[in-house]
This record gives C-alpha cells, sequence and structure tokens, in this order.
C-alpha cells in the first residue's frame, strides 16, 4: 500500500516558478544565478510557513541541478542531484537543525568537512534553519569560514528571529526578509488545493482557515488537510468552528447588538452562555476586538479585513450604524486591554462579565460615576521630554478675572512646577514608552489642572468606564508625574460632563488607524 503524502509535501514548490508571493526574493535570485552574481552566504528571515526552506531547497536545486552545466533558474527536478535534494538525503546539500546542532563541537566538525570538494555536485550546500539557535561560541567559530568560505561552498540560513543573530554573522549574508501571505492569497492558495485534491469546501470556510492561519500558508495547507479528513463529504464552516474551536462569528455580532442596548441581564445571560459552551475566552476578546475594528473601519468609510462575502460586509455595515466612532474607540481600547488580562486571569469568566457591564453602562445616559483620587505617590527623578505637543488633548484655559483692589496678589506656582500642556505632553511620551496599553486610555483623557502637586484627569462621559483602568494605573502614572515634576505628584480623575468635541474624535481615530475617507 502507497504512503499518502500531506497536502503541505505534496504540493511543495519546487521551482522558482512555483514559489508562492515571495516575489522580492524570487526575482532577485534569479537575476543573481542568471548574471553568475551569487553570493556566499544568505539568510532568510521571516515567520513561520512562509517558504524560508522552502526557498533554500529550490536554491540548492538550482546551484546543483546536473542537466546543466552550469547554475539554472529552472531546475529540472528529475536528476539524481535534483531528487536526493527534494529527499534530503544528499551528501552535498546538508539541511542542519540549528535547535539541536546548536553548539562549537557541531560547528567545528562543519569547518572541517567544508574543505573538502563535493562528491557529485557543484556546490557544497550547508542550510541551517532556526540559525538564531546558535550558541555565541557557534556563530564566532564560524565567522571565518563564513566570510571566506571555499569557492566550491555556499551558506543558507534561515530563521524566524533575525534579531538574535549578531551582527557580525548578519553582515556577512545577503538578507531576504519573506512577508506573510495576505487572507486573499492563502484562500487562493487553498481555492486552488481543494480543486486539486477534488475537496468540497465554502467560501466562509476557506476565509476562516485563512484568518486562522495568520499568513502562514504552511499553517493553512495543514488545516485544510485535517478538515478534508474530519469532513470529507464537504467542508462548511461550521466544521473549521468546530474543529478549531473557533468562536463562531455569529456571537460577536450577537455580543456588539447588546452592547448597542443597557439589558444587563441579557448581557450576562449572554457572558453565561458563552462560558458554558467552552469556548476560549481569551480568543473571544481577540475576536471581538477585531469584529469592532472591522465596524470602525467601515463606520470611517474603508472597508473591513480580507476575506470577507458583500454579505458579511452588508451586515456589518448595518451593525457599525448603531455606535458612534467614539464609542467604538473606546470599546476596542477597552477590550484590548482585557484580552492581555484575561491571559494572565484565573477567572476570565468574571473579568469578561465587568468588561461588558461596564461597557454597557458607558452606552447608557445612567448616573455618572463620583471622581476617584489618589496619593502616597512615589518620589523620582526629573526628566525632559521633546515629544510633539499635537498628542495631547486641549486644555481648557481658564476665563480671565478681574483682580479687586482688596484681593491678594496670587501666590507662585511650587518650585518645579511646569505648565499643563508641557507636562501633559511628557508624560503621554513617557507612559507610551513604557505601557503601550495605556497610552491610547490616556489620549481620550483631558488634563484640567496642575498646582504643582495634583494633576486633575478629566474623562467624558462617553469614556467614563476608563475610570478604573487609570486607577489600576495609578502607580505608573503617579511615579511618571513624579519624575516630571521633580517631586511627589498625585493624580485626579473627575468626569467631564459634555460631550466629547467631534473634530477631536476624528483626529484621533486617524491618529490610531490612518487617513481613511471620512464619513459625509
Amino acid at each position: 500500500m502507497s504512503t499518502r503524502q500531506v497536502l503541505t509535501l505534496k504540493y511543495r514548490p519546487r521551482t522558482f516558478a512555483e514559489l508562492l508571493i515571495q516575489d522580492h526574493v524570487k526575482n532577485t535570485l534569479i537575476k543573481a544565478i542568471e548574471n553568475n552574481r551569487l553570493a556566499n552566504a544568505y539568510l532568510f528571515a521571516g515567520p513561520r510557513g512562509v517558504g524560508k526552506t522552502t526557498t533554500a531547497r529550490i536554491l540548492a536545486k538550482s546551484l546543483n541541478c546536473l542537466s546543466y552545466r552550469q547554475p539554472t533558474v529552472t531546475p529540472c527536478n528529475q536528476c539524481s542531484a535534483c531528487v536526493e535534494i527534494a529527499e534530503s538525503r544528499s551528501m552535498d546539500v546538508l539541511e542542519i537543525d540549528g535547535a539541536s546542532n546548536r553548539g562549537i563541537d557541531q560547528v567545528r566538525e562543519l569547518r572541517e568537512n567544508i574543505k573538502y570538494a563535493p562528491a557529485s555536485f557543484r556546490y557544497k550546500v550547508y542550510i541551517i534553519d532556526e540559525v538564531h539557535m546558535l550558541t555565541k561560541e557557534a556563530f564566532n567559530a564560524l565567522l571565518k569560514t563564513l566570510e571566506e568560505p571555499p569557492a566550491h561552498a555556499k551558506f543558507i540560513f534561515a530563521t524566524t528571529a533575525p534579531h538574535e543573530v549578531p551582527t557580525t554573522i548578519l553582515s556577512r549574508c545577503q538578507r531576504f526578509d519573506f512577508r506573510k501571505a495576505t487572507v486573499n492569497e492563502i484562500i487562493d492558495r487553498l481555492r486552488w488545493l481543494a480543486e486539486q485534491e477534488q475537496i468540497k469546501i465554502s467560501e466562509p470556510a476557506l476565509a476562516a482557515i485563512a484568518r486562522r492561519a495568520d499568513g502562514a500558508i504552511r499553517d493553512a495547507e495543514g488545516l485544510l488537510d485535517m478538515l478534508a479528513t474530519y469532513s470529507p463529504e464537504g467542508i462548511e464552516l461550521a466544521h473549521v468552528e468546530e474543529l478549531l474551536g473557533l468562536v463562531p462569528a455569529d456571537l460577536f455580532y450577537q455580543y456588539a447588538d447588546l452592547l448597542s442596548t443597557s439589558d444587563a441581564k441579557a448581557m450576562l445571560d449572554f457572558t453565561e452562555r458563552l462560558f458554558t459552551a467552552g469556548y476560549d475566552l481569551v480568543e473571544f476578546f481577540t475576536g471581538a476586538v477585531n469584529h469592532f475594528r472591522n465596524l470602525l473601519l467601515l463606520k470611517m468609510g474603508g472597508t473591513p479585513a480580507e476575506g470577507f462575502l458583500p454579505e458579511e460586509i452588508n451586515r456589518l455595515q448595518q451593525q457599525a450604524e448603531k455606535f458612534d466612532r467614539a464609542r467604538i474607540l473606546n470599546i476596542i481600547n477597552t477590550l484590548t486591554l482585557s484580552e492581555k488580562q484575561a491571559r494572565e486571569s484565573l477567572l476570565p469568566k468574571i473579568l469578561l462579565e465587568i468588561v461588558s457591564l461596564k461597557l454597557l453602562d458607558l452606552g447608557s445616559a445612567g448616573t455618572p460615576a463620583p471622581a476617584s483620587s489618589v496619593s502616597d505617590p512615589p518620589v523620582g527623578k526629573k526628566v525632559k521630554s521633546n515629544r510633539s505637543a499635537d498628542l495631547a488633548p486641549p486644555v481648557e484655559k481658564p476665563a480671565p478675572q478681574t483682580e479687586s483692589a482688596g484681593d491678594p496678589p496670587p501666590s507662585d506656582p511650587p518650585a518645579g512646577s511646569k505648565p499643563l500642556e508641557q507636562l501633559w505632553t511628557a508624560m503621554l511620551e513617557s507612559i507610551a514608552r513604557q505601557r503601550p496599553g495605556l497610552f491610547p486610555i490616556l489620549q481620550f483623557a483631558k488634563p484640567l489642572n496642575w498646582d504643582g502637586r495634583k494633576l486633575t484627569i478629566g474623562l467624558y462621559l462617553e469614556h467614563r468606564g476608563n475610570i478604573h483602568l487609570l486607577k489600576s494605573s495609578r502607580a505608573l502614572i503617579e511615579s511618571t508625574l513624579s519624575q516630571l515634576a521633580g517631586s511627589p505628584a498625585v493624580i485626579e480623575t473627575t468626569l467631564i460632563h459634555e460631550q466629547l468635541p467631534p473634530d477631536w474624535v476624528n483626529r484621533k481615530v486617524r491618529e490610531l488607524f490612518g487617513d481613511a475617507e471620512e464619513e459625509p
């Protein structure tokens, strides 16, 4: 009985012409071969499953194909060299796993063997996968050989973490960065594979697989293979969601519909059903963020993420009409921070309930929560900031007051105090570096007053749900504030009983999501 090949191996590209998506890499290597401008060493960097090792094998075959007298861009895939390289059993093309052969002893052995001419091919090619896993000593031992290898030797390194490769190695290689595949590119590939294998699969199922693969074609092909086994009669969206444990897209629509109401009981019933069904709540937070991002893009006149059918876009468009931009942005910010908390929480269900109820309260016209104040700050060192002032929201200027003859002159501000706008801008810059997730929350807050010891931060009614997020980050904010002020300082949060200025909301939307077309 013949052994069945998995789809990933059966349809693995064998020539440059078959290589997917990496046109910038493919075209450069083709020209290098045609013009005899080959480098001594190449570094293929990029995420998993995008063709790094496959490209390395194709390059090795192009250099050694015995059907031609010199390197070719169209290896025959029939000669002994091409077959042995494809099957990873060649003595002259060695594939080395950097994770399990990472020591200096293995590199010393490589240095000894590289001196000898190839047994039967033109070039001796060393393909080292996950090269960043080599030890520092192994890299150092490789330097001289890499810089001046024998004329018959070539190195091809592959890595998912190029930042961990020493610069001394990087400078001796020609580096190619492999990009992720887009959702539509993966859908096209899966559709072609399904036709070749006579697999029945719906378009929504293709889109779900493509989004799940996160840009990795190999992952997508493996998922299609698994689903074809799971449901040989045909693959529908429900099969993908069931087998991969995905949260059904319809639940995100239900969740958004509930957030457009003020029905707390219905929201708690929804979260209970979600938990009882066994869905991963971290995945739910992630999916909800993406769902509201699509709503925001449509609200701004843009288009949602790739892979959506026209009827899905229409449904998103209808739901987007239930929210204003400021509210969608606040929901995205809150859910993004909550996703991180859910990964570390022992009680993600309770977290989801609390966050959902706060988001419900944010959209209702209930009584605002009382202002909160905090104290006991740490003391730090004064620092300077050059961040552009346009990151800060507009600052209210107090109305001029007429002094009476009997009024005492105003007292000087405490030593170390700064103008409000300058202090706020500097604090935003510092917090953006320390905790990027908190930065969007503060962008939609407003500095109201600074007396040299206490900073009053205002939140518009639309964003009053962020008060608890600011309180949970109190230590960081006060520490940063104290450093900038040069003396102990505290914060106080309060609500601004007025609507958020529309022009300011639009400007923040453009800063966060790009210059999408404005709504008329």
